[in-house]
């Protein structure tokens, strides 16, 4: 799922060769952002488009070779001319004369080209990681790997130089993906029709560049090391800037987009001679606390929590006053609770919808899909940024807001105010039967983790733990690496588990004779939360249900879609069955039932092991949390039966439920003061 979808798509025919652009947004100033060497397309600007499409308006283009356009074989397509006409018709499809050119590496030459011989075209120039001849090429591996032939083999070893950063992983998986949408063939007459062997005429081609000029350039890049942009930057002249990442490998933007996002934001308003907007203020002595409070949105048992919390903190410091960067369907938890969401929340990007679309079934690679929400999660910290710039919050709270607390460790610098971390779960880690590089990829972002917490301790102001150190699984982070428990127990504060209710408060015959259910009768309530997953778990229940009431003629079925499944697409369903979406405190539902049917997620399996309900759960597939956290979780409280959806058909399914009726109830009692506590901890921060 992309985070920003284009506003326009199209393409143009020049010299016979179909070229497919995109634009974004409605600025008033336009960026262009160029397609370097086509061994990627223009999804490699992916971190940049959201961020920039809210400021500016952005146009992207693949050239010829690779994405959406053509892929001729011919050297003349790509020459730095034949770019440079690609480019201006792009610019002409979409109703723009005038633009600031962004190119990367490969994308040097053809860039300068335009701005020299199409200065009225190109507004000004920013470059990252340029390609520049008048340097001599030390990526020797690189070249040999290329001369090889092997274009795997090549690809291989180009992406892990381009991205020599530590924990690239990513970035070199999408550069390998993006690399097959080519041949070796069209790579080699791509690197001839752009080959410069005048480098006096180079020189003078950087002479006459006029338009400001911003060069980004890692210490480190192993395909054009620094002199390439330093170089570059002389060769232009004074009206060159150049920014040295230390550490910093080829693409900035794809390694560092936090960074060079704001890089460029600067660069653009300074080209256009923008000031910043200056708002009103309150003096400080007169200001109360202000928080902002950002809560997970897949699934809504974070919400519920949080709401919980926000209450107590309510209780301890009256004054502080509470807002929510929150996105469906949070907001319809945080809307009913009358929380104060802030506007800027429109401009989020849906996570649950991203994991929706990447279950299959009853199947979600959790991990993978996370990889895979880089570009999501880069465009909701930069609305936090955003947010956070403008205006001053004493207090940041972030449950599981993975972004934010991932680019303030990458980007110590940005850090506002206190900042407090909750989870429920410590540690990536590869379900059974995963393949080797699961394992391996997990480890890495563990280790990641663990270095940004051991270099910038000070980042989280309280690491909340939700629950207690036995709810931490007793697994290692990786190959040499610590306990998850032990390094939790030395990093974490525990308040307790967090139920959002008090259990021992509820009279459950009183309860269900508000929710309508007759004594004379049994109630199952089969949900699957807020995520819009289980639309398959659902209907194996319901395919279970006649043999069910065969069985057990005074049960009733109620089934809970949540809000992102329509429950009218489950079918028409017999008498005893019914279906329901959306369930406003889904709590009071699960504590009313004799028995729940649930997927693994933690926090309706806890709401019924805190209610000493009997019950089912399923756990995702391949998904991490539900297949090994959560379970850990539910036999230390001696709570629910395990399920596999994969391997049950509708007699055992109705068996089980049968039998889980009959359980006795034994389970550990839950914290009731969990929230309390977990707010005392944040409080202390304001």
């Amino acid at each position: 799922m992309r985070a920003r979808e284009p506003d326009r798509a199209g393409t143009v025919d020049v010299d016979g060769i179909t070229i497919a652009y995109e634009a974004f947004g409605e600025g008033q100033s336009t960026v262009l952002l160029m397609p370097t060497w086509c061994v990627v397309d223009s999804r490699a600007w992916k971190l940049q488009v959201p961020y920039l499409s809210r400021h500016f308006r952005v146009v992207t283009w693949d050239g010829p070779g690779n994405g959406a356009s053509s892929r001729p074989r011919h050297v003349a397509a790509y020459a730095p001319g034949a770019h440079v006409r690609y480019a201006l018709a792009v610019l002409d499809a979409v109703g723009v004369e005038r633009a600031t050119a962004i190119a990367s590496s490969g994308g040097t030459h053809r860039t300068l080209q335009m701005a020299a011989d199409h200065p009225e075209r190109v507004e000004a120039l920013a470059f990252v990681g340029p390609h520049n001849p008048l340097v001599e090429d030390r990526a020797h591996e690189v070249t040999r790997a290329f001369a090889a032939g092997d274009l795997e083999r090549f690809l291989a070893v180009f992406m892990a130089a381009a991205f020599s950063e530590p924990h690239s992983s990513k970035a070199i998986e999408d550069g390998i993906e993006w690399g097959h949408g080519t041949t070796m063939e069209i790579l080699e007459a791509a690197l001839v029709g752009d080959r410069c062997d005048d480098l006096a005429a180079y020189r003078a081609l950087c002479e006459r560049i006029s338009q400001p000029v911003l060069v980004v350039q890692g210490a480190d890049d192993r395909l054009t090391p620094e002199q390439h942009g330093r170089i570059l930057a002389e060769a232009i002249g004074d009206n060159a800037r150049l920014v040295l990442i230390e550490g910093g490998g080829h693409r900035a933007d794809l390694r560092d987009p936090v960074r060079f996002s704001l890089l460029l934001r600067d660069f653009l308003r300074a080209v256009a001679g923008e000031e910043r907007e200056i708002g009103s203020w309150r003096r400080s002595t007169a200001r109360p606390p202000r928080a902002l409070y950002l809560s997970s949105p897949i699934g809504l048992g974070h919400v519920r929590r949080d709401v919980a919390i926000a209450s107590e903190l309510r209780v301890l410091r009256p004054d502080l006053e509470i807002s929510w960067l929150a996105q469906d369907p949070v907001t319809h938890v945080l809307t009913e609770a009358g929380e104060r969401i802030h506007p800027a929340s429109r401009h989020l990007s849906n996570e649950s919808a991203h994991f929706t679309r990447e279950s299959t079934g009853h199947d979600l690679h959790c991990f993978r899909a996370w990889r895979r929400m880089d570009e999501l999660l880069v465009a909701n910290f930069m609305v936090l940024h955003d947010v956070i710039e403008a205006e001053h919050y004493d207090l940041i709270v972030a449950d599981e807001a993975w972004e934010a607390d991932h680019f303030l460790h990458e980007n110590p610098e940005l850090k506002r105010g206190a900042f407090a971390w909750l989870t429920d779960f410590v540690g990536w880690l590869p379900t059974e039967g995963a393949p080797p590089e699961d394992a391996a990829l997990a480890a890495d972002y563990n280790a990641e983790m663990i270095e940004h917490v051991a270099r910038y301790p000070w980042i989280r102001d309280r690491a909340i733990f939700v629950g207690d150190p036995d709810d931490v699984v007793p697994h290692d982070f990786g190959p040499d690496l610590p306990s998850i428990r032990t390094w939790t127990e030395q990093h974490f504060e525990f308040p307790g588990y967090i139920t959002g209710f008090a259990s021992h408060e509820l009279d459950i015959e009183q309860l269900r004779a508000e929710l309508g259910f007759h004594p004379d009768e049994r109630i199952c309530v089969a949900s699957v939360g807020g995520s819009g997953i289980g639309t398959a778990l659902l209907q194996a229940i319901i395919d279970a249900f006649p043999e069910v009431k065969r069985k057990l003629p005074d049960l009733r079925m109620l089934v809970v879609t949540g809000p992102r499944i329509d429950p009218h697409s489950l079918g028409p369903l017999q008498d005893g069955l019914s279906a329901t979406g959306y369930v406003r405190d889904l709590y009071r539902l699960l504590a009313a039932c004799d028995l729940g049917i649930v997927q693994g997620g933690l926090t309706t399996a806890m709401e019924l092991t805190a209610n000493r309900r009997p019950f089912l759960y399923f756990p995702l597939l391949r998904h991490f949390e539900q297949q090994i956290h959560v379970p850990h979780r539910l036999d230390r409280y001696r709570a629910g039966r395990r399920m596999d959806l994969s391997s049950i058909d509708a007699d055992e399914l109705a068996a089980a439920i049968v039998a889980e009726l009959q359980r006795p109830i034994d389970y550990l009692p839950v914290e009731t003061d969990g929230a309390r506590r977990a707010a005392e901890l944040i409080s202390e921060l304001v």
